[in-house]
């Protein structure tokens, strides 16, 4: 009898009234899967197999616009979602809600964060305070009439494949020689499945991940603490004996449990790589041929992706993968990829320049220039790395990633690079180039004809949420407002020492020192500046974004424990546009 091993997982739903929407499922052997909605909706798929697991992307097409529908999962013809186990009685069905394209300026609520160990088993204690998702699954649960997220955006370090939790380091010493390499972090695709096993199997997490729909982009410890950081630091980890598995696995597990779900029907449908592993009996050997070539040359691979939620547009931006890191030509995202970037913020733009230059380019007894709206009023960038740290940070990488490059010779060049790997420093700020081009095109996409009310980079990793707003010269000074919102950790911690260093990041005498540093690199100074609007906060947590219109509000949500009660508090609400 075909049981379901994981999920379902609502992942894509169409904003654009098409009526679809994704549910992902692992069964325990091969089987037809199937969704069946109280309003008739229905999808369907035969599972595929990679390294003896079996899943399926079942597409729902007829869904209502506008309405919510309860759906069960069948696999052979038979209900396994909702479950019997008595684990998941407290919780109401599962929901697909299908928003509805003509309604009048429909709200949006995006929530977001990064960073998430999995919870220990129910009746365990917590060593780091309760799980922000867990704890939003309970109070949806037990109120569902409480506003719920739209979608759900998690902005990396889903699992943890280089700190394992005692359960799992029980599982591979069942396996394989824990002494051996790589010792407690998972080796191989089998090991991975242990971790999304433990990570979404959590009753509370598993039923609020059927429901909310989320889209997901990896971060470091999906891979290994710090992955890609420099050229150097990747030739030692290619001379290890185990990474090069490591690496294949992530990326082969990455595909299957997170960014299938990430694309729309349509992207699915003119992927060769998604036909190729469903055709084949087993389709193991494309995909780990995929994940050799993404090794080979990552400008092949694009893990990035669009989405618009109505006149909201996301763009998840791949700070990991997409790397070069030849310090010759260093940069965040490889050129092809910066590209797809700025195609994906400027289609649909008007011709950049001010009004009258507009004006000036009419035809002769043209009527008055009227400016029209932009395809969307808020532009989210995703990217799991924040955009603009506290300034003492920023110019510690800064001047390290000079020092690296050969500013001041090579033995500062040697010492940046040890520097560069102990301190973690290979945020944006590290690739300055980078850092640069990225604040150009967000101050170009908040200006001039169409320009949206709102633009906000999303990013996790710091494990503290902040909210931080920049400043350019008037005149190139953009019309929406610009802020970097991060939200970090949904279920982690953050020693004390660090929390300090967050806090006087922002002070007056850590900027001066600063820029003392970028001096001594031979750093030109950033036309732009930046401050500090809001945090530090630290605890799990969860930030929403709530759009309607052009208006926009932001709210930071804590996970804290109230006579044993885990209870989201809000900690800020703060209105970004009216």
């Amino acid at each position: 009898m075909t049981g379901l091993r994981l999920g379902p997982l609502l992942r894509y739903v169409d904003f654009d009234g098409g009526g679809t929407a994704s549910v992902w499922v692992e069964a325990d052997r091969p089987a037809e899967a199937e969704v069946r909605c109280a309003d008739g909706a229905y999808g369907t798929s035969r599972t595929f197999q990679v390294a003896g697991h079996h899943y399926a992307l079942v597409q729902v097409t007829g869904l209502t616009p506008g309405t919510a529908t309860a759906y069960d999962v069948l696999l052979d013809g038979r209900r396994v979602w909702p479950p019997e186990d008595p684990a998941f009685a407290a919780f109401p069905p599962s929901l697909i809600r299908s928003p509805d394209p003509a309604a009048e300026a429909g709200e949006v609520r995006v929530s977001f964060g990064s960073c998430r160990w999995a919870s220990p088993a129910q009746g365990e204690p917590d060593p780091v305070g309760p799980d922000a998702l867990g704890t939003l699954a309970k109070h949806l649960a037990a109120d569902p009439g409480a506003a719920r997220p739209d979608v759900l955006l998690l902005l990396g370090d889903q699992v943890y494949a280089d700190e394992t939790s005692e359960a799992t380091r029980a599982r591979l010493a069942e396996r394989r020689d824990p002494a051996e390499p790589p010792g407690a972090e998972v080796a191989d695709y089998e090991e991975y499945t242990y971790l999304y096993d433990e990570s979404w199997g959590d009753p509370d997490v598993r039923w609020l991940l059927s429901t909310v729909p989320s889209c997901m982009i990896f971060d470091d410890h999906d891979l290994v603490d710090d992955w890609n950081t420099s050229a150097a630091w990747l030739a030692d980890m290619r001379a290890t004996p185990w990474w090069q598995e490591r690496l294949l696995s992530g990326l082969m597990s990455y595909w299957v449990y997170q960014h299938l779900g990430n694309l729309s029907p349509a992207e699915l449908a003119a992927d060769p790589l998604y036909a190729a592993v469903r055709a084949e009996p087993d389709g193991t050997v494309p995909l780990r041929r995929f994940a050799a070539e993404a090794d080979r040359d990552p400008a092949c691979v694009r893990w990035s992706y669009r989405r618009d939620f109505g006149r909201t547009r996301l763009l998840m931006v791949d700070s990991r993968g997409a790397r070069v890191l030849e310090e010759s030509r260093r940069a965040m995202l490889d050129k092809s990829e910066e590209q797809w970037v700025r195609d994906q913020i400027m289609d649909g733009r008007a011709t950049a320049g001010s009004p009258e230059d507009q004006e000036a380019r009419l035809p002769a007894g043209a009527g008055p220039y009227v400016s029209e709206p932009g395809p969307y009023d808020h532009l989210l960038i995703g990217t799991s790395l924040p955009w603009l740290l506290p300034p003492f940070i920023h110019d510690v990488e800064s001047w390290d990633a000079a020092l690296c490059r050969g500013e001041r010779g090579p033995r500062w060049a040697r010492f940046g690079e040890k520097l560069r790997r102990a301190a973690d420093l290979e945020h944006w700020a590290a690739f300055p180039a980078s850092f640069e081009r990225l604040s150009a095109l967000i101050a170009e996409a908040g200006r001039g004809p169409g320009a949206p009310a709102t633009v906000s980079v999303l990013s996790g990793d710091v494990h503290h949420a902040y909210v931080a707003e920049p400043t350019w010269p008037a005149d190139t000074a953009p019309d929406a407002r610009i802020l970097q919102l991060t939200c970090s950790p949904v279920h982690n911690s953050v020693p004390g020492w660090i929390k300090l260093g967050f806090r006087l990041g922002w002070s007056r005498a850590a900027r001066r020192l600063g820029h003392s540093l970028t001096r001594h690199g031979r750093l030109a100074a950033s036309p732009m500046t930046w401050h500090k609007t809001g945090g530090p906060w630290f605890a799990n947590q969860l930030m929403t974004l709530t759009l309607h219109g052009r208006s926009a509000e932001l709210t930071l949500a804590q996970a804290q424990a109230h006579e044993g009660t885990p209870e989201l508090t809000t900690t800020d609400r703060r209105t970004l546009t009216d």
